[in-house]
């Protein structure tokens, strides 16, 4: 009987359960998946916990990226079949998908076919991270060769993502972490410059870095009282891009030097850019001409086995990875 994590009530990792229950065959516009690999991401713990941006419906599911075989295709699916190894990109709602579990239904639009040489744990560490990399850098902010780029949590999967994802259009990153303990491990994965931001002052190391300039975008998952700094250091007319909120305590905005730099600050989240088919078909494309060429290559934390799934949650949630945490199935 297929198995998939579900829980009833929010809380810690403790309260995800396995359920064995039989999955239907895949309606119009859907296709079902043999997985073998999931990516774990920072939103399930947030949605799992109730302090995500939506709330769960119980009994809820999780998940929004694996990668199997195509099980079986629904009526209306073109250009895939049974047999097709694919990943599950995310471009849906928690509410009415969840890719924990070994046989899944997932829309057929946030499938994306493998190259044959990309296995199955690089291929479930892929998309989230570097979609939303793409969207938020190259699709919104319109980070070009030459720009710095400054990227908090660097060391997360998203973070590694954005570093790749500036140096494969000729930009500048430079990631931000706090302490030093991970620099020579950011710098390894393609980093132009690491700040140790609990051992270092950020605005002037952006300054001698830019030479005055300041970075011309932020890439934020943090928010929280560092925020200003973030704010003093990013170029005068600078983009600010906010996708998370790791840091639970008040963020503050300096309206001054955002009215009197010009500075854009806006939120952004990965459903921007997978909710619109075209978008999705670009961001899809970058993506995979990345992986051909090289310059795109997830770096894998830890593997867990699907029946450890409380055990990587909370390997998640004490933030000591490097990369992607991989559920193999």
């Amino acid at each position: 009987m297929p198995r998939h994590v579900e829980f009833e009530q929010t809380g810690g990792p403790e309260v995800l359960r396995f359920v064995e229950a039989e999955v239907p065959a895949p309606a119009a516009g859907e296709v079902r998946i043999a997985v073998k690999a999931i990516g774990l991401n920072r939103a399930e713990s947030l949605y799992r916990s109730g302090t995500y941006i939506i709330d769960p419906v119980f009994p809820a599911r999780l998940g929004s990226e694996a990668a199997g075989i195509v099980d079986a295709v629904g009526p209306g699916v073109a250009g895939l079949a049974r047999g097709d190894r694919v990943a599950v990109v995310p471009a849906f709602s928690y509410h009415d998908y969840g890719m924990y579990g070994d046989l899944v239904l997932a829309p057929a639009r946030a499938i994306a076919r493998l190259p044959e040489d990309l296995g199955w744990i690089d291929a479930a560490a892929v998309w989230m991270a570097y979609v939303t990399a793409w969207g938020a850098l190259i699709d919104t902010a319109k980070l070009a060769a030459g720009e710095t780029v400054l990227i908090p949590a660097a060391s997360s999967s998203v973070g590694l993502a954005a570093i790749q994802v500036a140096r494969r259009v000729g930009a500048i990153p430079v990631a931000l972490t706090r302490t030093s303990a991970k620099a020579d491990a950011l710098r390894k994965q393609g980093a132009a410059h690491v700040i140790a931001t609990e051992e270092a002052d950020l605005v002037a190391e952006v300054e001698r870095i830019t030479r005055g300039g300041g970075a011309r975008v932020a890439f934020d998952p943090v928010g929280g009282p560092g925020f200003a700094r973030l704010v003093a250091a990013t170029a005068t007319r600078g983009t600010i891009l906010v996708y998370g909120a790791l840091d639970p305590r008040e963020t503050p905005l300096p309206v001054g030097e955002v009215l009197g730099r010009s500075l854009t600050v806006r939120g952004y989240l990965l459903y921007e850019a997978t909710c619109d088919d075209a978008k999705l078909a670009a961001a899809k494309a970058f993506v995979l001409d990345g992986l051909a060429s090289g310059e795109l290559r997830p770096r894998i934390d830890r593997t867990f086995p699907f029946e450890q799934i409380v055990e990587a949650h909370r390997y998640l949630e004490a933030n000591g990875q490097i990369g992607k945490i991989v559920v193999t199935v």
